[in-house]
């Protein structure tokens, strides 16, 4: 159980932030990731609170840039006076280590159940919504690319952090995140399923971005 009030700051305080970020970190994507987080401190019989607070902050830090977000993200935790209301310092610490910890690329082991959790949510193994905000996140960071520079931007990224041998870790035994990978891993391999299945993502996020400018 979220307590009224600390939900109420996260709210309208802490998740608008994600609306200034590109469009596979805006609030769709954090909404998910505190969903997941708390189903997964709920699994594991571990504080909610701490897993909504650490899940809701983890990618705060990207409005300082992407490459190091997750150490700008636990800086950002530890330096909002207001969590000192629910929280010792002692425990901030640990959630500002979760924070730290929740980036795939990180090659050592989360320090704690809690890092674990935010790391394992953010993973969010959907093969259709990996490769969307693949292909987001290129639109965004790459506007000069053609459609062909976009396809094998996405199909690099998605061999070097998912594919066999990838730098991406799970951590939690009691997610699906471990199928869906296997399953991501087939569609990477089957060229050609990879290849409709970014041309009609690709199509339609194009679409919609000459909508949105309309």
């Amino acid at each position: 159980m979220i307590r009224s009030d600390l939900r109420q700051y996260t709210e309208e305080s802490i998740l608008p932030k994600y609306e200034s970020f590109d469009a596979a970190h805006q609030h769709g994507h954090v909404a998910s990731v505190i969903e997941a987080s708390l189903r997964y401190a709920r699994q594991l019989n571990v504080d909610e609170e701490v897993a909504f607070v650490i899940a809701a902050y983890h990618d705060i830090g990207l409005s300082e840039g992407r490459e190091f977000h997750h150490v700008s993200s636990a800086r950002m935790l530890l330096e909002d006076e207001r969590l000192r209301d629910w929280f010792d310092k002692e425990m901030l610490q640990t959630m500002a280590e979760a924070v730290e910890d929740h980036r795939a690329s990180n090659k050592n082991e989360p320090r704690s159940v809690y890092g674990k959790i935010v790391a394992e949510a953010d993973r969010q193994i959907d093969p259709q919504t990996i490769i969307r905000r693949t292909i987001q996140f290129s639109l965004t960071h790459y506007p000069n690319y053609n459609k062909e520079q976009h396809l094998e931007r996405v199909k690099a990224h998605l061999k070097e952090k998912y594919g066999e041998g990838g730098y991406l870790r799970l951590w939690i035994a009691q997610s699906d995140n471990a199928e869906k990978l296997n399953e991501l891993r087939r569609w990477i391999k089957d060229e050609r399923k990879l290849d409709d299945t970014f041309e009609k993502l690709y199509n339609r996020l194009i679409i919609q971005e000459e909508h949105e400018k309309d």
